[in-house]
Order: C-alpha cells, then sequence, then structure tokens
C-alpha cells in the first residue's frame, strides 16, 4: 500500500518504492496525477455541491486482487477514522487522517460492503461464508442472515440500515454455479430489528449491487451493475417496496470502465454513485449535475465522513480517495426518527 503527501514529486516517488510500508496520507492533498483528476459539470446546480476545481485526493494504493477489490468504505466519527474492506486480501483496513493505513482485522471472510446499525456495531457482507454478520459490543458475530426459506444465499455484497433498524441487503449471484441447496436468483432483502423476519424485497435484478435512501426514506435506489443503471422504489409503511413505483433513476453505462457500483445520498437527497469514468452526481431527479474523474479503472463504493460528513471517500479496485464536498452526506449509523 502506498499513500501520497502533498509535497515534492521526487519524494512522493521515492516513498512509492519504499518496501513494505504503510503508506501515510495524513489527509493532505495529492499533487500526484492531479492533471489527468478532474470534476466535469454538467450543470450549473452542481456550484452548490462542490467546486469543480476542488483537488481529489488520492490516500492510498496497493488494494485489491483478482478475488476482489477495496471496498465498503464507512466512517467511524467517535474514532475519526474510515473503514473499509480489502477483498482480495481478505483483511479490513483502517485509515486515520494524519495517520495513515493500517489493518485492523485479519481475516473477515473477505467481507465486502460494510455499515453501521442504530447500536453502532459493525454490519459485514461476507462473501466467502455467503452472509450478512453484525459485530457486537463485544467483539463477538451474530448471523443477520445467510439463508432465504433454507437456501444459501448467494454471496451478500451491500447493505444499509434504516431509521427503524430493518437491515437491507443486495445479493447477486456472483456467478455462482446454484447446486440444490442453493438460491436461483439474485435478490434483494430486508431483514427485520429483531432478526426475526427475512423478506425478499425484489428479485428481477441481474446484479444488484449498491443501495441507499433518500434522506426521508420514502425512496431506495438499488443499482443493477450488469444493466448500468440506476432502479428506484417508493416505499410502503410497511418497509416493502411499492413494486408498481419501480423506475429507472438513472443511466451510467458509457465508453469509460466503470459500472454502478457503491452509491451515497446527501442530506438535500443527491446521489452519488460509481458509473462510467468517475463518480456521477445527480440530483433527487435523476439529473446528472457533474463527473468526478478520480482516474482510476473503476469505482467500487463511496462514503461520507469527516467531522462535519463533508468528506466523500471512494474505493476503487485498488486504491482509496476522497474529495470535499459542500452539502454533509447523511450519516451513519442512521439516525432514529
Amino acid at each position: 500500500m502506498r499513500a501520497h503527501h502533498g509535497i515534492s514529486r521526487r519524494h512522493v516517488l521515492g516513498m512509492a518504492v519504499a518496501v513494505g510500508s504503510l503508506a501515510m496520507a495524513g489527509g493532505v492533498r495529492s499533487v500526484w496525477g492531479q492533471a489527468a483528476k478532474r470534476i466535469e459539470q454538467l450543470a450549473p446546480e452542481l456550484d452548490k455541491i462542490i467546486a469543480p476545481s476542488e483537488p481529489i485526493q488520492t490516500l492510498a494504493e496497493g488494494f485489491g486482487g483478482t478475488l476482489g477489490p477495496a471496498e465498503g468504505p464507512v466512517w467511524w466519527k467517535e474514532g475519526g477514522y474510515l473503514l473499509f474492506s480489502d477483498i482480495h486480501n481478505n483483511r479490513r483496513m483502517k485509515y486515520m487522517p494524519g495517520h495513515g493505513v493500517s489493518v485492523v482485522q485479519e481475516p473477515t471472510n473477505r467481507a465486502n460492503g460494510l455499515t453501521r446499525d442504530l447500536k453502532g456495531r459493525l454490519v459485514a457482507c461476507e462473501h466467502d461464508s455467503r452472509r450478512v454478520t453484525r459485530q457486537e459490543l463485544d467483539g463477538s458475530l451474530t448471523v443477520i442472515a445467510n439463508n432465504f426459506q433454507g437456501r444459501r444465499l448467494n454471496r451478500p455484497n451491500d447493505v444499509v440500515v434504516k431509521s427503524d433498524g430493518c437491515y437491507y441487503f443486495t445479493d447477486p449471484n456472483a456467478g455462482i454455479v446454484p447446486e440444490q441447496w442453493d438460491l436461483t436468483f439474485a435478490g434483494v432483502y430486508r431483514v427485520t430489528p429483531d432478526l426475526g423476519t427475512m423478506s425478499l424485497l425484489v428479485d428481477n435484478f441481474v446484479q444488484p449491487n449498491g443501495l441507499a435512501f433518500s434522506p426521508d426514506e420514502r425512496v431506495l435506489y438499488i443499482n443493477d451493475s450488469r444493466r448500468g443503471h440506476i432502479r428506484a422504489f417508493d416505499l410502503l409503511p410497511t418497509g416493502m417496496l411499492a413494486k408498481q413505483t419501480d423506475r429507472v433513476f438513472a443511466e451510467l453505462r458509457g465508453s469509460e470502465p466503470g459500472v454502478p457500483d457503491g452509491m451515497k445520498v446527501d442530506r438535500e437527497g443527491n446521489v452519488y454513485c460509481g458509473g462510467s469514468g468517475g463518480i456521477w452526481i445527480l440530483d433527487p431527479q435523476g439529473k446528472k449535475l457533474g463527473h468526478i474523474v478520480h482516474g482510476a479503472s473503476a469505482t467500487t463504493n463511496l462514503a461520507f465522513g469527516g467531522e462535519d460528513w463533508k468528506t466523500l471517500y471512494f474505493t476503487s479496485r485498488t486504491h482509496l480517495g476522497a474529495v470535499n464536498v459542500k452539502i454533509p452526506g447523511l450519516p451513519v449509523p442512521t439516525q432514529k426518527k
């Protein structure tokens, strides 16, 4: 792993070849490759969200591999640090501004998406064990879901928690050849806070991936990475989806690498999502306002963080980056309503 400082290019390159070191970032804006990075303004409304001249920081590199990329960032406000997954290397990483990157857990069952529940407990989608787990305050693990109606889940990918404490997660097929005790479809699920009821919300995605609520929790956005778009559903009072409201919120295909993957929403309802060429910023109606081109081949996930929730952290297949925004993101854990 390597992290970058806003210092001379010669010094940066020297650090980049230091053997075996965990790179120190210190939260200082990078000058490495900044010329290739840019924020494209597609509508005047972007000025209220992010400055087109805002530097795009590279914080650390050297993650990922054939078994999976850097993923699942989540900000831990009490500690002032970011947790994220290094799937291929089967470990959980911590980035602390001013201190750099370190390993906090190994192994993790090749965990992917991470979030926190209303009590602040870490929730993880585990690939190898094909389950969603919750880490209790004493360090023990509780299984939130590992099967549906007696059939094993495929490979849970991403998870969010609603203000009523319910867990919502995606379970793409991920190329698994089903055995007789496996599911035969990709699904999106809801689990009640007491873990007593698990409901299948929708099963007609090709590859459901990132998901996020609107600020008022009346809408659930879900990516379909294979189809290259975001779908949106209104929520019923029961927490289930009003399926007749199913619509395509935004198309994010393009000529550049990258598909809709991780997704987050700010307090004004603007949607941030990985897609072709970088990170797209959309208004609550799906209008494309801007495009953050960070130079990596794909954006895997996003998280708002910092003391004021105005730092947008993002992961790619191999690196961790960040950019400052003007509107705070929705905090994690979600605030109970």
